[in-house]
């Protein structure tokens, strides 16, 4: 009997919220000056948090393309950098399996099409894992041709040591087994996701090759051009700040600590909001990250005591930190003194431009101050 949807996702969502911790507390640990013996049981402990993490994301991504279809978030891409990022993800994997990793592009290094960038990895990741995993000598070879046709580009991938089942059956769980007996279940998964995107997106997947010789898949799909240039990677904080971090979860403050130290900035907590409130008075922090829900005085009472203190500890900023940032509850929050939302489980790109951010709009207020 399947667990109920609402109670798998509630379930899925603590263990990713877990294993992130796990993995910022290894990664507290890896800082240390620890043993050799410890460094390796430190770094198997990562990889083997990590490989959870992906597993459930890729399974409630399956759950999610099952029900409701593909959803596509397109921005502009530039092709040729695509491929370069491919072989950055799975040159270390290959490398560990004793195997070499030929990535190779065929086009105008400058083509830029309208495509969903992290969908497009996933059809790569899936197949070059399956490749990676399966071969044990010899050469993966993953290559990318782009042909302009009209207003479209004419993507074809080709991934030489894959290989693309005959599925006979049609329900998911048949389809599963057939690719998990093969290479496990983190493989199966891979190629589960990249078969979805690629049908999802109207393309075609083939299989090629000879008795003798490796097998190749080979998938192709359209993308519109595009003459708009991509997005720029937001840039690091050219300072260092100094953050509080208000949790009543131990685990969820761990990892947003350990978070904001990638991003160079150092770190105080807080257990709940009264504690967030004292911190706050002295106004020695650039900026709080706030957690919403917690016992004594939530995140939004927070908030408000400490935007009615005067001169600067009342106008840090704050960030909210919230599993619910659905539109209607990120205006509370914003309505109640917030900068902003970073929605739970903490992705590193959305903290960080919600530092970004932050920290500029105080910038821009303190300039504004001291020129009145």
């Amino acid at each position: 009997m399947s667990l109920p949807d609402f109670l798998f996702d509630r379930v899925a969502e603590d263990i990713r919220q877990q294993m992130d911790g796990v993995l910022a507390l290894a990664d507290q640990l890896a800082r240390q000056r620890l043993s050799p013996d410890a460094q390796a049981c430190v770094g198997g402990v990562v990889e083997a948090a990590g490989n959870v993490r992906r597993m459930l994301d890729s399974a409630l991504d399956l759950k999610t393309l099952a029900n409701e279809g593909l959803v596509l978030d397109t921005a502009p891409v530039r092709l040729r950098e695509l491929v370069d990022e491919i072989h950055e993800r799975w040159q270390p994997a290959a490398a560990m399996s004793g195997v070499v990793l030929l990535v190779s592009y065929d086009g105008d290094p400058d083509a830029c099409a309208m495509a969903d960038r992290p969908r497009l990895l996933q059809v790569f990741d899936g197949f070059v894992g399956e490749a990676v995993s399966g071969m044990r000598r010899g050469a993966v070879e993953a290559s990318v041709r782009v042909v302009l046709d009209g207003d479209e580009f004419h993507l074809e991938g080709r991934v030489r040591g894959a290989r693309d089942p005959a599925w006979d059956a049609k329900d998911l769980e048949s389809r599963l087994r057939q690719v998990d007996s093969r290479f496990g279940l983190e493989v199966a998964l891979g190629v589960m996701l990249a078969r979805r995107v690629i049908n999802g997106m109207g393309g075609s997947l083939r299989n090629e090759g000879a008795s003798d010789s490796p097998d190749t898949v080979v998938f192709d799909f359209s993308l519109p051009v595009t003459r708009e240039a991509p997005a720029e990677v937001p840039a690091e904080p050219e300072r260092s700040a100094h953050v509080l971090v208000v949790d009543d979860n131990a685990t969820n403050r761990m990892v947003a600590q350990a978070l904001c130290e990638m991003f160079d900035c150092t770190c105080e907590s807080a257990n709940d909001g009264e504690e967030a409130v004292e911190a706050a008075r002295g106004g020695r922090f650039d900026l709080i990250l706030m957690d919403i829900k917690m016992p004594r005085m939530d995140g939004v009472a927070a908030t408000r005591a400490i935007r009615a203190f005067p001169g600067h500890p009342g106008i840090v900023p704050i960030i909210a930190l919230t599993a619910n940032a659905d539109p209607e509850d990120a205006a509370g929050y914003l309505a109640a003194g917030m900068n902003g939302v970073v929605e739970k489980p903490m992705k590193p790109e959305h903290l960080l431009a919600a530092l970004q951010h932050a920290l500029g709009e105080c910038a821009a207020d303190a300039a504004n101050v001291a020129a009145a």
